[in-house]
């Protein structure tokens, strides 16, 4: 195995503070673009790895991404997906969504959801590529959030 192929593994609590890290550095190009933090930049980490499904990629021996998903009714929702800017480009947040809808599915969901602000164009035009399809808007405040699903093959076994 090369060195440099990713690696994912499952986040445990004592993973927190590098996971707040790689969020705010991902996050931090779209303050100037929405005037604020995003969301994922104001989490209690600390908090959110107990209730919350963390996977992290590895390239090398460095973090380079992270997601979040948790079980939401009749599918798994992807709360957060993060690629530190160094690795960005490499595929990896495809390949972490992949992996969130193997997990899906492997649990026996019939759909992933996520959102994302509509204002990150790029990130809807990316999800848009990977088949999820735009499901809502909601307004909150002076931004719009925009809901997007993707239905996924069910497996036979799983437990949710």
């Amino acid at each position: 195995m090369d060195p440099d192929d990713p690696v994912i593994r499952r986040a445990g609590a004592h993973d927190a503070d590098s996971i707040a890290e790689l969020t705010r550095v991902a996050y931090t190009k779209w303050v100037p673009v929405i005037g604020r933090k995003p969301r994922p930049m104001t989490v209690d980490y600390a908090v959110a790895v107990t209730f919350h499904r963390f996977d992290l990629l590895y390239c090398s021996s460095s973090l380079a991404g992270l997601i979040e998903t948790v079980a939401e009714g009749d599918c798994l929702l992807i709360e957060n997906v993060a690629v530190h800017p160094a690795f960005q480009g490499r595929g990896f947040g495809r390949a972490l969504i992949a992996h969130a809808e193997r997990l899906a599915a492997g649990a026996g969901f019939g759909r992933v959801r996520l959102y994302t602000n509509k204002m990150f164009e790029v990130n809807i035009a990316l999800y848009e590529s990977l088949g999820f399809l735009i499901e809502r808007e909601e307004l909150l405040h002076d931004w719009a959030l925009v809901h997007m699903s993707k239905p996924l093959p069910v497996s036979s076994s799983g437990d949710h």
